[in-house]
């Protein structure tokens, strides 16, 4: 099985983490940096090739990480000197990647077993199937309901909640879903669904209802820091040395 990490981004809103390291290569628990944590993972998870798109720091990131044989993978690199977007970046591998593959953001820290996800999606009609998370916000008003005069109040709800689901930024792919766009082109993944729903293809949802955390802001990084002690024997499913 093939996965396609996406590590090219500045992490910008990740600063001042990120002044002097790219983002994937940030420590959790002063242990394991984010990327070699979904590297054992994938491993564990049935996968034995990985691509990552590299850009900004690349370099660090190539050095870092080798040909993947510590972890187990084999590992290859395609650089994106300019942003190509979330799907974009791909075009270039597709003559070299399975009929169904994994593409995935490379600040994810969850327990999704991703090997099972795209097992799923390779079961299920989809272009593409997007591991989905349930989030909810929260007003921290009392919402009223009025009519079209605007002058009568018809409801009301004190603070309601609104429950919605988010994209993981893991997604299972079907090849044949981009042979339709030209390598080189800039292609996010917002174009890649809303492209699918103008032509009434439908993209799967696969529903996760376990931990996740996108490591973007920080706070989102002290977190991940803050419970790495109780979550490291969840998130490393085999210990590293088990790899070598």
């Amino acid at each position: 099985m093939h996965a396609v990490i996406l590590a090219g981004g500045k992490g910008t809103r990740l600063r001042p983490y990120t002044t002097c390291v790219p983002k994937p290569l940030v420590p959790i628990g002063d242990t394991h940096s984010i990327l070699e944590i979904v590297l054992y993972q994938l491993r564990a998870h049935g996968f034995t090739r990985v691509t990552l798109a590299i850009g900004h720091m690349g370099h660090l990131i190539r050095a870092f990480v080798g040909d993947g044989s510590r972890y187990g993978l084999n590992v290859d690199y395609t650089d994106e000197p300019t942003p190509l977007g979330t799907i974009g970046p791909v075009l270039n591998l597709l003559p070299a990647l399975p009929e169904h593959f994994l593409i995935m953001n490379g600040d994810v820290l969850t327990d999704l077993d991703y090997g099972a996800f795209l097992r799923r999606h390779m079961q299920a009609p989809a272009p593409v199937t997007v591991a989905t998370y349930r989030r909810e916000i929260r007003s921290e008003f009392g919402v009223l309901g009025v009519d079209d005069s605007g002058k009568h109040i018809v409801a009301f709800r004190e603070k309601p909640s609104v429950p919605f689901q988010v994209s993981m930024g893991v997604y299972a792919m079907t090849r044949a879903t981009l042979n339709r766009y030209q390598p080189g082109q800039v292609l996010g993944f917002d174009t890649l669904i809303l492209d699918l729903l103008a032509a009434g293809e439908r993209p799967g949802s696969d529903p996760f209802s376990g931990y996740w955390l996108d490591i973007g802001r920080p706070e989102d990084y002290d977190t991940a820091n803050e419970q790495w002690s109780t979550m490291q024997h969840v998130l490393l499913p085999v210990s590293p040395s088990a790899a070598d």
